[in-house]
């Protein structure tokens, strides 16, 4: 099992220190944020910029996610904002940033592009069908360019467990790029399954993984032994469905204690699997 960390939690680091500390830790990967401390998509001279961290990377030995949750990377005032749920015209900034994610992702060979729905905005009654709009014109970019899509549900979004997503899947022609980011934590949060078995269910559309520990019905990030999860069971189930690819530790709120936290969750998730 290939463990990573999320950037998301380094957001006090460089990029290029934040790589050096997870892969002297141990890590074998970096779920990577694209936003405007680390890597922005919007940024000037953004090819040499992800020329330059294609390097790091290399020299690191370091696998790669992108990842695409951004709070104010389209909107300085409106976190998340806008979203694929909002009306097509609206939704085009979240379509670009999801197509210039794509083309990053392809640039750095990741193993895949991790994103998200959004809520439902007052107003719009039918999200699903603007939903389905602005992930097909991902997905062509994602065929154009041979990237992986990682959909996530999350609590509290119109697609918000992974029965939301295999609604879409189905309402798309079960596109084969479309695949499953699964995140450990919201398992626990609003899955109606046990955390071993949603991991089963989600099993066959795996691409990425996400993992933190969690509480039901509270939608917050914690570090493993303060939440409720079981790690051996859960890990064991992940092992069972045959999934080869990243398990990067989702802890974006722990910034300031970066270094430490990330070593204390490798440690942990080592004695979960041993």
């Amino acid at each position: 099992m290939r463990f990573g960390y999320g950037t998301n939690g380094f957001a006090n680091h460089r990029l290029s220190d934040a790589l050096v500390v997870i892969a002297d830790l141990g890590y074998e990967g970096v779920a990577l944020t694209l936003d405007s401390g680390h890597l922005d998509p919007y940024g000037p001279f953004v090819s040499r910029r992800i020329a330059q961290v294609g390097r790091w990377l290399d020299r690191l030995n370091l696998s790669l996610v992108i990842e695409t949750g951004g709070r104010y990377v389209l909107d300085p005032v409106h976190k998340h904002h806008p979203t694929l749920v909002h009306p097509p015209d609206q939704a085009a900034p979240r379509v670009d940033l999801l197509r210039r994610a794509v083309r990053v992702a392809a640039e750095l060979g990741a193993e895949a592009v991790s994103f998200w729905s959004g809520t439902r905005p007052s107003g719009v009654q039918d999200g699903w069908d603007n939903l389905a709009k602005g992930v097909e014109a991902v997905l062509v970019e994602a065929e154009t360019c041979g990237v992986t899509l990682g959909f996530e549900p999350e609590p509290g979004m119109l697609v918000e467990d992974i029965a939301g997503y295999e609604r879409l899947r189905g309402m798309l022609g079960q596109p084969a790029r479309l695949g499953l980011t699964l995140d450990i934590g919201h398992c626990r949060c609003n899955e109606p399954d046990s955390v071993p078995e949603a991991v089963r269910r989600a099993g066959p559309h795996l691409v990425n993984v996400q993992i933190d520990d969690m509480r039901r019905d509270v939608h917050e990030h914690l570090e493993f032994g303060e939440g409720e999860i079981d790690f051996p069971p859960v890990l064991a189930a992940l092992t069972e469905t045959g999934y080869q690819g990243l398990v990067s530790v989702e802890l974006p709120r722990h910034s300031h204690a970066a270094p430490v936290v990330a070593e204390r969750s490798l440690r942990f998730l080592r004695e979960a699997v041993s």
